[in-house]
């Protein structure tokens, strides 16, 4: 007997509209987006108020992380829809590049949209003069409730499918392509919900261990651990996850039916796990840095 959780069937789409013959819509994801960037600015905003929390004062003033906010806003945007162009679907966008502006109709990188948060940072924090690392640790503490919003905004428009399971916390999706949920099995169509793992461990878990270093191992007094630790942190949830996710469906093919993009002794990684292990890396090296700079 199987046992799993029919998915209701959600609308994606809070609202959508029409202006001048072009088809506009809210959706959830967005929402997602413009929640997770307000709770991260507040957030960010009471850190700067916390002197105690720094080793000698906080790195910004109000003004000044007012102004970051739209920094950083841009460089995750920016950065998530061309990685995403360059790193899932580049071939498609060289068809269409037109529709590389078309942020409605969904597609943003995770891994794209760091990268362009990151660029957008440091280069507010060198017009600034203020430290790049005390910054930076501040928002990897601050990003992690916005990642779990995304995820959950990724489980209610039932994207990114789990690999079948029967376990009893598998979700049926009632929605998807035939070669991936073929409506005469049904236990292909039970299915782990990998969103959902990757809500609890990039976005609370990460949110509560990052929380606790700063609030009640003074963090943020090591410029840099709390960064290089959501590095690690992430790279880590998310290379695990990925054993349980489906590749998106443009990275199969009849060469690569399980979506990896580098072989290795017969296995291989998915493009997911491939960019995370960089991360791992880095991240280490700058908790490395930060706790020998501190000494």
């Amino acid at each position: 007997m199987i046992f799993a959780i029919p998915l209701p069937v959600f609308n994606p789409e809070l609202l959508s509209f029409e202006i001048a013959g072009v088809d506009f819509a809210i959706r959830w994801y967005a929402l997602a987006y413009i929640a997770g960037f307000l709770v991260a600015w507040r957030w960010f905003i009471s850190l700067m108020a916390r002197p105690d929390l720094w080793p000698v004062a906080p790195p910004l003033d109000r003004e000044a992380a007012d102004r970051l906010l739209t920094w950083v806003i841009i460089g995750a945007i920016a950065g998530g829809r061309l990685g995403y162009v360059l790193f899932y679907q580049q071939g498609y966008y060289q068809q269409n590049p037109v529709e590389i502006f078309a942020l409605w109709q969904g597609g943003m990188s995770f891994h794209g949209g760091l990268a362009g948060l990151v660029t957008a940072a440091v280069l507010f924090c060198l017009s600034q003069r203020a430290s790049v690392a005390a910054v930076g640790d501040a928002i990897a503490l601050t990003a992690t409730p916005g990642l779990f919003l995304g995820r959950i905004a990724n489980f209610i428009n039932g994207e990114l499918w789990g690999e079948p399971t029967q376990l009893p916390w598998a979700v049926i999706y009632p929605l998807g392509p035939a070669s991936i949920c073929p409506d005469h099995w049904l236990h292909a169509c039970s299915r782990h919900p990998s969103q959902l793992y990757e809500a609890l461990l990039e976005g609370a878990l990460l949110c509560l261990v990052l929380a606790w270093l700063v609030y009640r191992r003074d963090g943020l007094k090591t410029p840099g651990q709390t960064t290089g630790l959501f590095f690690v942190g992430y790279g880590t949830a998310r290379i695990v996850v990925e054993f349980f996710r489906v590749a998106d469906s443009h990275l199969i093919s009849p060469d690569n039916p399980d979506g990896y993009v580098i072989t290795l002794a017969g296995g291989g990684l998915t493009m997911g796990q491939t960019l995370s292990l960089p991360m791992i890396l880095l991240g280490s090296g700058v908790v490395i840095w930060a706790r020998r700079r501190r000494r």
